[in-house]
């Protein structure tokens, strides 16, 4: 029973959501990750269960397109993933200064709202869910990828139109997540999504083993340097990273709130070496002509590849619903009480869904989708937001001092590359379009 009991608050805590905060965005997300959309429960969590909830929210999807990010800017651009981990890592402290000024903060919202009022609440919701709609239109076009790299040239006619491919499988996939969105209570899917850390580990063995022991071998020289591509590799870096709106709920969370600070040096060092490892991997397995996924370079006929590629496709179906429940509620939100029962629920999910196939199949371009939602969405909410955040709460911005300027010139260097890889992304979809 004691080992029942432990499991299942290893598992909640905090991965479902509950009542108070449900109307609430904490975003992604992996995310992708990865789910990390919960409230904080009456139980607090031991640093064993915090590292593993905050290794989830790390370890999402960014780790298919590492290599690409890799590629992108050639082998130097590797040490700007390790810039942007102490970046964020150190912004995620900053998060946690700003909580301590008031001790009744628990979602990332009110730490907007703590800083600039209801317009600082607002604008940091929007950002999150803004981010969590476009990584689940990315899961979208990720299962297509995929599918159709398994299973080339199906199609079938639909009203008259040929629909054949990626898209084929983007409605397909669709259809089998809708009934998941329908769904009053997400518990079981919290459970399978909590996966992430396991399945991320997967893939990194299995790419390994591809590359080892499967005829693939690590022989591609790559480039040293490609100024082209280093604003597309940032972006990519960065969504890797976007764990930032989860940071408040995991910190009122824990029993021994002084234990944050290294939950986050444990989980940055372990992801950081895994996104790492699969980026160099990657690169010297394909070269230049490493794909947005690497799934979609691997050899369909190797065991070691069938292993990666269905854990990649099993986790963003179930991670669906659980990342669109807060956008949901946010817009039931909007509708007065009486108007708030299931029919409604179900129609705005499915509108939703519906929604994101549209987009999906208008943009189905996953790297340049990833690369927008890193340099605007993810670039914004886990290092400008922080910084911003922190010197309005903590008076510093009034003050010249050494951190300060410190802050400032991250501040400075987020906007920029923000700005110049949203454009770069903008213009790539536009080009593929």
């Amino acid at each position: 029973m004691k080992v029942k009991m432990f499991l299942d608050s290893f598992l909640r805590v905090p991965l479902l959501l509950g009542e108070k905060l449900e109307s609430e965005v904490l975003s992604l997300e992996e995310v992708e990750s990865n789910s990390f959309h919960n409230s904080c429960t009456s139980s607090k969590i031991s640093f064993l269960q915090a590292t593993f909830n905050l290794m989830n929210t790390l370890s999402g999807v960014g780790i298919l397109s590492v290599p690409y990010a890799l590629a992108s800017g050639g082998w130097l651009s590797l040490i700007l993933l390790f810039v942007i981990a102490l970046a964020t890592f150190y912004t995620g402290l900053l998060i946690q200064r700003c909580m301590d000024a008031k001790s009744d903060i628990t979602t990332y919202p009110e730490v907007g709202e703590l800083a600039f009022g209801r317009n600082g609440k607002i604008i940091v919701s929007v950002f999150m869910y803004v981010e969590l709609y476009l990584v689940a239109t990315g899961f979208l076009i990720l299962e297509g990828d995929n599918l159709n790299n398994m299973f080339p040239n199906v199609e079938f006619e639909l009203l008259g139109f040929m629909i054949s491919g990626q898209a084929f499988f983007v409605i397909v996939v669709a259809l089998v997540i809708l009934p998941s969105v329908w769904l009053d209570n997400l518990s079981l899917l919290s459970y399978i999504s909590a996966s992430g850390v396991l399945g991320s580990a997967v893939i990194i063995g299995s790419v390994f083993w591809c590359g080892a022991f499967d005829g693939i071998g690590f022989q591609q020289k790559g480039t040293l340097i490609n100024w082209k591509g280093i604003s597309n590799s940032i972006s990519l870096y960065a969504f890797c990273y976007c764990a930032h709106p989860v940071f408040p709920t995991l910190y009122t969370s824990m029993k021994n709130k002084r234990q944050f600070s290294n939950v986050l040096t444990f989980c940055f060092i372990i992801c950081t070496f895994g996104y790492a490892s699969m980026a160099v991997m990657g690169y010297a397995m394909f070269g230049s002509d490493i794909k947005s996924q690497i799934t979609l370079n691997l050899p369909t006929g190797k065991i070691s590849s069938l292993v990666a590629i269905y854990t990649t496709l099993v986790n963003p179906i179930c991670k669906y619903a659980l990342m669109t429940v807060p956008i949901v509620n946010a817009i039931k939100n909007r509708f007065p009480m009486n108007y708030n029962t299931k029919p409604l629920s179900m129609l705005i999910s499915t509108t939703l869904l519906v929604s994101n196939v549209i987009v999906a199949l208008a943009i189905p371009f996953f790297g340049s989708l990833m690369s927008l939602v890193g340099a605007f969405l993810s670039i914004t909410a886990s290092i400008i937001l922080p910084c911003v955040c922190y010197l309005k709460i903590s008076g510093n911005y009034k003050r010249l001092r050494l951190e300060t300027v410190i802050i400032s010139g991250i501040i400075l260097i987020g906007i920029v590359t923000a700005i110049v890889g949203t454009y770069v992304a903008i213009v790539e979809i536009v080009g593929q379009i």
